[in-house]
């Protein structure tokens, strides 16, 4: 008699599941702590890392914004589709899925900064660069960044390809 459903047994998908959104947690939290670093980089006159350890509240934001991002790297995760038929090992370390964060990264460095730039110098009356004066202030900015990288991510992980 032949069964009808999955052939794997169902704690061993629910294992893969979970070793997915693990996995993709913990490369999506590298690549946060990189653009952070990069953006000290591509943005000289604002020292993110330092002036956020200045203030409890700016730590706080930071936090929150963090949070944020890996919810939306798990609920991305979580609900991406699976290639079906794909190796147990494919199905967690998808290179695919890999590539798209690597991609994603990119992105949200690239046009972030751009944009930022860009924005700062078609509003001169705002003076963006002066959110370095104030902890809060680049707390705020770097939640800012947090959330829109975890929107560019959550939608590379929910892309059905």
């Amino acid at each position: 008699m032949n069964e009808l459903g999955p052939a794997t047994p169902f704690y061993i998908t629910v294992l893969l599941w979970m070793a997915r959104i693990v996995f993709f947690a913990f490369v999506s939290a590298f690549l946060v702590w990189l653009g952070i670093r990069v953006l000290d980089i591509l943005t000289p006159r604002i020292h993110e890392r330092q002036k956020i350890g200045e203030s409890p509240v700016s730590i706080g934001l930071f936090i929150g914004g963090f949070f944020i991002f890996i919810g939306l790297v798990i609920h991305g995760i979580a609900t991406c589709p699976v290639v079906v038929g794909a190796s147990a090992v494919e199905s967690v370390f998808s290179p695919v899925r890999l590539g798209l964060l690597g991609v994603s990264f990119l992105i949200s460095l690239l046009v972030g900064v751009a944009l930022f730039n860009i924005l700062d110098w078609l509003t001169p009356r705002i003076p963006f660069r002066g959110i370095r004066e104030n902890p809060v202030a680049v707390g705020i900015y770097v939640f800012g960044y947090l959330v829109f990288f975890g929107l560019i991510v959550h939608a590379a992980l929910t892309t059905s390809l």
